[in-house]
């Protein structure tokens, strides 16, 4: 038995419901279905202690407390991370980007190096920041097949002088990983910090942040069978101890007078009024349930799967693949347009036909389509979760669907 058959069970969305087909989720890359572990867990703040953390002194808000805390360990602990107090709770990914890009000490004439193929949540917070501080964005141009290009980025760096390196780690675009740790060894070696966008990775392989020695790293809930709504900031402790507060007010001071307040260290200084307690509850059981499954499965079953679909879709006339030929390279995505065909009616013939869910459209990564000429792609991205029979009804229903456009 394949893991996707030992989990499904797992997953009430997958479940048939109205007399309709089990839904095929090939979303993912978007937002990944929810397990019952996490749902419970999220169900049992609000109907056993749906309290405040760390402000009053009863049982359930000792509790949340006592949750909250334990939380921030364990996805310390998931990111080998040297201490807890280096996890940053955010709402996901864009707030920890927003976070760094309004809370660094930018001079005029800093560089900021980004990939040709960002998504919009990593290359407008620093098109802000050149605009209001008179930083220099650089753009470092990737490979033919979109691969990184190490050389080029060798020359951006040199090109000086580089502030900060922010990378999205996996594309959502086209599912390819960037090599991290070579591009932070370079980076610091230049003296730029360095910032990974880790939102479609920490969901399909291992990170550990002391390993790559990266500076900052952000990820989303959302993305690994969490909650909506929440994400983590990891951040190097002496520099998030040299960062000012990016919101402020409740549970961010030790006190304040009229003119003045002290403010608390990190992580407190950074989460600002009353959190999502039941939300981060539910990303601590994501991460369990990741750590249950193991990754060496997770990649396993999208390497299989993108293997399978890749073949199949080079089959069908007129499809292109975005990204490299090898699948192995492009995770569990495979983002692919039709020529001809306007990719939204794809996804919605799929969607009414076969009960499929994808991904069409630009995928906020407008600035590459618009600097290709390519109108849009559906993406259909897989997980853990999806199996090989889901796939051939994939290609079955893609086929006749090229039939008739």
């Amino acid at each position: 038995m394949d893991i996707a058959a030992k989990i499904r069970a797992d997953f009430p969305t997958l479940e048939a419901r109205d007399g309709r087909k089990p839904v095929i989720y090939f979303d993912n890359a978007c937002q990944t279905l929810r397990p019952r572990q996490v749902i419970e867990t999220i169900q049992r703040y609000y109907q056993e202690f749906p309290a405040c953390s760390g402000r009053s002194m009863h049982r359930m808000a000792a509790e949340v407390t006592r949750e909250v805390d334990q939380a921030r360990e364990r996805v310390a602990k998931f990111l080998n991370a040297g201490r807890k107090e280096e996890i940053i709770f955010t709402r996901n990914t864009t707030e920890g980007v927003n976070l760094i890009a309004s809370t660094l000490n930018w001079k005029t004439g800093d560089v900021i190096l980004v990939s040709d193929k960002e998504h919009n949540s990593n290359l407008i917070p620093w098109q802000m920041v050149a605009k209001r501080h008179g930083a220099i964005l650089r753009i470092v141009r990737t490979c033919e097949d979109n691969t990184f290009d190490m050389e080029a980025f060798e020359q951006a760096l040199k090109a000086g002088p580089v502030r900060l390196v922010a990378m999205g780690y996996t594309s959502n675009l086209d599912g390819v990983t960037i090599p991290a740790a070579e591009i932070i060894k370079r980076a610091h070696r230049q003296g730029a910090l360095v910032f990974l966008d880790a939102a479609q990775t920490v969901p399909h392989q291992r990170v550990n942040v002391r390993a790559l020695d990266v500076d900052f790293l952000a990820f989303s809930g959302h993305k690994m069978l969490g909650p909506s709504g929440t994400g983590v900031l990891y951040g190097k402790y002496r520099l998030l101890e040299q960062l000012e507060p990016f919101l402020v007010g409740g549970d961010t001071v030790s006190t304040s007078t009229y003119d003045s307040c002290q403010f608390l260290p990190p992580p407190e200084k950074f989460e600002a009024g009353l959190q999502d307690y039941a939300g981060i509850m539910g990303l601590a059981a994501a991460v369990q349930y990741l750590q249950s499954i193991g990754y060496e499965a997770i990649e396993k079953q999208e390497r299989m799967l993108n293997e399978f679909l890749s073949e199949g879709l080079e089959e069908i006339p007129g499809v292109r693949i975005i990204g490299p030929s090898d699948p192995r390279l492009r995770g569990g995505i495979i983002s692919f347009y039709v020529e001809g065909i306007d990719h939204h009616r794809i996804a919605l013939m799929l969607d009414q036909m076969a009960n499929i869910a994808v991904r069409s459209g630009q995928h906020c990564v407008h600035s590459w389509f618009n600097a290709r000429g390519v109108i849009g792609s559906v993406r259909a991205s897989v997980y853990v979760y999806n199996t090989l029979e889901e796939a051939k009804l994939f290609l079955d229903s893609l086929i006749k669907i090229r039939k008739v456009l």
